[in-house]
Order: C-alpha cells, then sequence, then structure tokens
C-alpha cells in the first residue's frame, strides 16, 4: 500500500491509493501532532510486507521532523526527485508527464515545508506546527495526482523495470542522507582544535592571521620584494610575480609549481595553509560541530550525473586529510570506512559488456590486470589511458595511448567515443538506469548553426567544433559517472535496509548506522561488537548492488574496508 502524506488545515492527509495510484478508500485527516505516532503505529505495528510505502512532496520537509520525533520509516517515494528524474529520461520523453507544461513540480523543493527551523528537536509541543496556514493543496502540486501521473509515466516508459528502479534508489537515498544529518558524523571539537593550532599556530583574533600562516606570508614577501603583498588577491600576486621576472598569468598550485624561484615553495605553503584556514578553519568548527556531531546538508541527485552535492557552509563532500584525525568514533565504537576500488572503469566494464574488460574487472586492482592482459605496459600508464577514455583527456599520454587501449577493449571505448559523439551533435545520453543528460543550452545551438551558414567563417568553424568537443567530454563521461552514481545509491539503500536488521528494534543511532557518504566511500559508526557483521553487510550491499544494476555480470566490485577509531587511520 501507498500512503500519499499532504499538508491540509490543522493536520495531515493520509490518501491510501494502489500501484496506479487509485484511491482506496477515503482520505483521512491526522492532527499535526498525532502524525509522528501515526506513521509509528503503521511502521512498528504492522509486519513487514504491510508496512506502507510513504508519498511524499519532499522528503527534506517531512522526514527529519520524523527522526527528531524518534520516528523511521522504511521506504518512501520522493515525489520531487522523482518527478525531475521522469521529466528528463530518454525513458519517459512520450509520456504525459515529459509533455507536459512545467509546474510546482519542476521547481526548487521549498525549505522548511513543515515543522520548526530547529530540525533536530527531540521532542515537545510544536514539532509539527506549520509556519503557516497552508489552506488547500493546490492542484499543481497535488501529491495524489502527481504520484498517479508518475506511475502512468513508469508504466508507459521504454524499460519500466530500469527507471523503476532509480527512482526507488534516489527516494531511498534521500532517507539515507536524512538521518546521515539527523545522526551527524562523531567529531572531536578538541581534536580539531589542536589540529589546527599545530599547522596555523594558536587560534588568531578577528581580522587577523594565525602565526604559522603570518610567519609563511613573510618569507613570501621577502622573497618577492613586496612587503605590503596581498597573498589572497591574484591580481596583486600576479605583479609582484611578474615584478620578480616570473611569466605567470594564474596563481593556480599547479601552475607555480612548473616555476623555480624563492618566492614559489613558501607560497605553495601559504596556499595550502590558507585553503584550510577559509574550508575548515576556527570558523568551520564553531559554525559546523555541535554537540559532538558534523551534520552535513546533503543535496540528493544536485549535480546532473546525479551525484551528491551539498549544501551550507560545511562542505560535506570535502573533509581533507588534515582534519580527518578529528573524525573519532564515540567510546565502545568504531568507524567502518569503506570505499569502492575503481569503481567508474568497473562500471565501464560492466555497462559495455566488453569481455576482456570484464575479466580485468574481477581483479582486485583493475589497473594491473589491464597491464597484465598486455594493453598498456605499466599500471600508471593503465590508470591515464582509463581517465583519459572516461573523461576525454584524448591529447597527451593519454592520446597516446587510446589506439592500444581501444584495440584491447573495443566495446568498452566504443561505449565512451559513442556517447561522446552524441554529446558533439547535441544529443542526450543515459546512464544505466535512466537518467539522461540535459541538451546543450544557452548559445550553443546558433554557434554550431554559425559554423555552417553561408557567411561562416574559419573563425566560426573553429569555435563550434569547440564547443562540441567540450561537450562530448560532458556526455562521455555522464554514462559512466551517472552510471557509477546508481551504482553507490543502490548500494547504500541495500546497507541501510541490512544495517536496520542488525539493529532489531534499538533506535537510529543506538546501532550502526551510516554517517558519511561521499561519491564511492562510505563510513558507518557502529559498536564495537557489531563491526564483524557491519563489514559483512557492506559487502554484501556491494555485490547486491551491482546485481541490480548489471544483472550476472562477471564484473566485481572489491571494497578497501578499515575498521578504526580515527577516521585519518582509515587510508
Amino acid at each position: 500500500m501507498f500512503l500519499v502524506v499532504a499538508s491540509h488545515p490543522n493536520g495531515v492527509l493520509l490518501s491510501a491509493v494502489d500501484e496506479r495510484g487509485a484511491p482506496v478508500g477515503e482520505p483521512r485527516p491526522v492532527p499535526l501532532a498525532e502524525f509522528p505516532v501515526e506513521v509509528s503505529r503503521l511502521e512498528f505495528g504492522s509486519e513487514q510486507r504491510d508496512r506502507p510505502r510513504w508519498v511524499w512532496d519532499d522528503t527534506t520537509s517531512w522526514y527529519p521532523r520524523l527522526l527528531a520525533a524518534g520516528v523511521r520509516v522504511e521506504r518512501c517515494v520522493d515525489l520531487r526527485l522523482s518527478h525531475a528524474i521522469l521529466r528528463n529520461s530518454e525513458l519517459t520523453a512520450m509520456t504525459d508527464l515529459a509533455r507536459s507544461e512545467r509546474n510546482g513540480w519542476d521547481e526548487p523543493a521549498p525549505q522548511e515545508r513543515v515543522g520548526s527551523r530547529d530540525g533536530f528537536r527531540s521532542s515537545g509541543e510544536g514539532l509539527f506546527d506549520l509556519e503557516s496556514e497552508p489552506g488547500a493543496v493546490p492542484a499543481a502540486t497535488d501529491p495524489v495526482a502527481e504520484f498517479r501521473l508518475q506511475r502512468g509515466a513508469i508504466a508507459a516508459s521504454a524499460d519500466p523495470g530500469r527507471i523503476g528502479l532509480l527512482l526507488a534508489a534516489e527516494s531511498a537515498g534521500a532517507l539515507v542522507a536524512a538521518e546521515m544529518q539527523f545522526a551527524g558524523l562523531p567529531w572531536r571539537a578538541d581534536l580539531h582544535e589542536r589540529l589546527l593550532a599545530d599547522m596555523l599556530g594558536p587560534r588568531p583574533q578577528p581580522g587577523e592571521r594565525p602565526a604559522k600562516l603570518a610567519a609563511v606570508l613573510e618569507r613570501v614577501r621577502i622573497a618577492l620584494d613586496a612587503p605590503d603583498l596581498n597573498p589572497d588577491s591574484p591580481a596583486d600576486l600576479i605583479k609582484s610575480l611578474k615584478r620578480a621576472g616570473l611569466m605567470v598569468t594564474t596563481t593556480r598550485s599547479w601552475e607555480l609549481k612548473k616555476l623555480s624561484h624563492p618566492a614559489i615553495e613558501p607560497l605553495l605553503e601559504y596556499k595550502k595553509l590558507s585553503r584550510l584556514l577559509s574550508a575548515n578553519g576556527w570558523h568551520w568548527l564553531d559554525t559546523n560541530v555541535h554537540g559532538g556531531r558534523f551534520r552535513p546538508d546533503y543535496v540528493v541527485g544536485g549535480v546532473v550525473t546525479g551525484r551528491w552535492a551539498s549544501k551550507g557552509g560545511g562542505g560535506a563532500l570535502q573533509l581533507p586529510k588534515q582534519v580527518r584525525g578529528a573524525v573519532v568514533a564515540d567510546p565502545g565504537w568504531k568507524l567502518v570506512v569503506a570505499d569502492a576500488s575503481q569503481l567508474e572503469p568497473r562500471i565501464l566494464a560492466a555497462l559495455s559488456g566488453d569481455r576482456a574488460m570484464a575479466e580485468a574487472g574481477q581483479a582486485k586492482d583493475m589497473y594491473a590486470a589491464i597491464v597484465a592482459s598486455g594493453a598498456v605496459a605499466t599500471r600508471d600508464k593503465a590508470k591515464v589511458a582509463m581517465l583519459g577514455a572516461m573523461y576525454g583527456a584524448t591529447t597527451g599520454e593519454s592520446g597516446r595511448l587510446m589506439p592500444a587501449l581501444t584495440k584491447a577493449y573495443p566495446r568498452a571505448i566504443g561505449l565512451v567515443e559513442s556517447a561522446a559523439r552524441a554529446g558533439e551533435r547535441g544529443d542526450i545520453v543515459t546512464t544505466r538506469l535512466g537518467r539522461s543528460s540535459p541538451r546543450p543550452g544557452g548559445t550553443w545551438g546558433d554557434v554550431q548553426a554559425a559554423a555552417y551558414g553561408d557567411a561562416a567563417t574559419d573563425a566560426d568553424a573553429s569555435r563550434a567544433r569547440g564547443q562540441a568537443r567540450s561537450w562530448g567530454r560532458f556526455t562521455r563521461n555522464f554514462v559512466v559517472q551517472g552510471s557509477a552514481a546508481e551504482w553507490a545509491l543502490c548500494w547504500m539503500a541495500t546497507l541501510r535496509g541490512s544495517l536496520r536488521e542488525l539493529g532489531g528494534k534499538a533506535w537510529l543511532t543506538d546501532a550502526p548506522h551510516l554517517v558519511f557518504f561521499l561519491h564511492d566511500e562510505i563510513v558507518v559508526h557502529s559498536p564495537a561488537s557489531m563491526t564483524d557483521a557491519v563489514v559483512a553487510a557492506i559487502e554484501s550491499a556491494a555485490t547486491e548492488a551491482g546485481r541490480l544494476l548489471f544483472g550476472e555480470t562477471p564484473v566485481e566490485f572489491p571494497l578497501s574496508i578499515a575498521v578504526v577509531d580515527s577516521y585519518a587511520d582509515a587510508k
């Protein structure tokens, strides 16, 4: 059974519907204060097969408040996330949903639709108070009507199984993201302070640079004979470097490393320490770590390929190694850190059905297996060649290796080359489960058309070719990166269910639970006594993710797993 959740005057309206979205009985209003109790009753007072699948507009609007009330749900349908996929997927292009006029479901998710701005109150009156009287649900965003439209789009799609799995995984990912934010990543503020003091010096007064950063800057100023240099101003820094005889056009570190001058070494050190200060310094610590937890605010599907993004100043997807020593498990607990080894090359092997590359994908080190096959001479060359094939870096060393790689793995290289050609034509490409790339926007079409007009110049043709190649590099990688994101979603969704079983009736944070995710890496916070079971669950979930996406594929998805007290010790 599906239960559609909608805001309603003085409460929440629950509408039971079947697989097609047809009503089952009459909608039932529930007072706001009783909504968590009702959800808990239906989740935990029913057999697993009878538990509803909750359908709501945005997981971010409803689920954090349920978690704050001590209630979890097993499954949901996130209508807004699902709508975005169905609106743009090649598999559903001819459905009523995809061909309809844009409406409220195409808008960004509204923030704080339900409840107070404190998303982590544990209990108390007013937890589900509406910030404003919602009135009746507008027809344009009626969740029951939208659910019915989405179910029709899935049924009428070119491959209901693929697109249905993607929507289920995306919605499960939204539950995972909310639970990780609620639980938080264990974070020792005292250790973070100590790490900053070791690298930067004592906490400075507002407006001042830390002592060690100031000392490095003084070395730069002396080497460049620029006592008033502002190293944080690219224009000022370029001017000083040129005055010292260094012909530079940017201040990027990789460009500076090519130069030979006494100022370069301290300048690179300054940039490194400055990045730490701005990204994860004292201000970051004061702002983002509370009660021994960092609570990242993930944006599920925030990147067009389906990868996650993060919002706010926390930078959940950028936790540098310098501060990972502050991520420490609670007493009696461990961090189980797992990452998928060489995930994207393995995804390419499985996607393409290339038998030779699939054989390489059975090895723990796929790059070493590519060398053993005779395709390239060294592991470094295998990595350069594969990255070039997937990301379009087909000049230089990777370009020289491409013919050999193409000869050894024609189907795999043919898949990414075909995706690149599609992008160059302005066509879309689609991931394994059905997420499709956007078409190029802006002036792309005008530039391409101008290259073939009667008045076209060589400059017009060159510009059009460059633009087409650039979009081709995007679509080349889209199919691989997007399918890898789908694998990761299935991995986490499966693992979430397994961890819930391991925990039994224990609350989320009293049992093993996910606390961090970064593309192909996860962190589980687990009681020390349960880590063996958690490791087995992580490995089993990875195997299941491969099966869900590719069926019985010979490609394996091995993991590197570490059970540690500190995140810094995981690698």
